[in-house]
């Protein structure tokens, strides 16, 4: 069982987490370079409309949209609207 104290520390990382990821999300879609946490290679951003021409997308697996590094330790999916 989980007492008061450990779930706030719980809560509050998973708040920062939360912007941390944001702040990632924001730097990525304005354009600059952000390196991937694990293997250091510059993560970029696939769109719903890239993801459909992808010479990597298959019809049985098509990449989904969003924010990734090319050997895969970042994967953030994302929904357009």
């Amino acid at each position: 069982m989980i007492d008061i104290k450990q779930f706030a520390a719980l809560q509050k990382q998973s708040k920062n987490s939360f912007a941390n990821q944001r702040q990632l999300m924001k730097k990525v879609m304005a354009g600059q370079t952000v390196l991937c946490s694990t293997c250091k290679q510059p993560l970029y951003l696939l769109t719903p409309k890239q993801s459909r021409t992808s010479s990597n997308a298959s019809t049985e697996n098509p990449e989904k949209s969003g924010i990734r590094c090319k050997k895969g330790c970042t994967d953030i999916q994302l929904d357009f609207v």
